[in-house]
């Protein structure tokens, strides 16, 4: 293979792979994705190394070993829908590696699916739904939405001037603690516990869990293990949080 072309492939391989980890993608569907659009450009062997951090790529036939870091990491599964649909459609010979790159590039520019006000709306309202799943009463259900949605604001607001995730997830869950009991205390709500469970529930780090297990079970276990201590320190932020306000309270 000419080197130009390994490295369209590589620059192809490595942008699709990014992409999908600052979405929030499994760590195992990365390099899976990777390999399958290598082979569908008509290379047998390729190596991919991935973790949350960063990626390392080679290809076989080609001297090319190339690293790229991975600084921030969202949530954003509609963008890894997208790169899964281009790598279908470069094995099914849809589409060359010059246009996927060039879609790629655009997935990449493209800003948050939904704008911050209906995040906060959908947080919002999950805190009350939760309140209710919990067993809480119809009375707590818009205090909770009340602080969840403070609580969500405050960790997007935060984590845009310090970029320490832990940090704004602790300071939302003061938010949270101190809006629940200001409200419960004022006779807008009841239960104390059932507000700040529910509220707090839109910061849990369900996604991070849930790819820790399967990269655990996957055999990817530096991912695994990694991503599960970042789920652990979320929700260490969480409860030290509310711990301090039901102390102070």
């Amino acid at each position: 293979m000419y080197q130009n072309e390994a490295q369209q492939v590589m620059r192809v391989c490595l942008l699709a792979g990014k992409i999908m980890l600052m979405s929030g993608a499994e760590t195992y569907r990365v390099e899976d994705t990777m390999s399958r659009i290598a082979a569908a450009a008509g290379i047998s062997g390729s190596h991919s190394f991935v973790t949350p951090t960063a990626i390392i790529f080679s290809l076989d036939g080609a001297e090319l070993t190339k690293l790229i870091r991975i600084s921030e990491r969202s949530t954003d599964l509609r963008k890894v829908d997208q790169v899964n649909s281009i790598s279908r459609q470069i094995s099914n010979r849809g589409i060359t590696l010059k246009e996927a790159y060039g879609q790629l590039k655009k997935i990449e520019t493209e800003e948050e699916a939904y704008p911050l006000w209906l995040q906060f709306v959908a947080a919002a309202i999950s805190s009350g739904c939760f309140v209710i799943i919990f067993l809480g009463g119809w009375i707590d259900f818009l205090p909770a939405c009340i602080a969840g949605g403070l609580g969500f604001l405050s960790t997007h607001y935060i984590h845009r001037f310090v970029k320490v995730r832990f940090f704004a997830e602790f300071v939302a869950s003061l938010v949270i603690g101190i809006t629940a009991y200001i409200l419960v205390h004022a006779g807008i709500g009841r239960e104390l516990d059932k507000i700040i469970i529910g509220s707090v529930m839109p910061l849990v780090p369900g996604l991070a869990i849930t790819n820790a297990l399967r990269d655990l079970m996957a055999g990817h276990l530096f991912s695994g293990v990694t991503k599960g201590a970042e789920a652990f320190l979320t929700s260490f932020a969480i409860g030290s949080g509310i711990a301090i306000i039901l102390t102070i309270f």
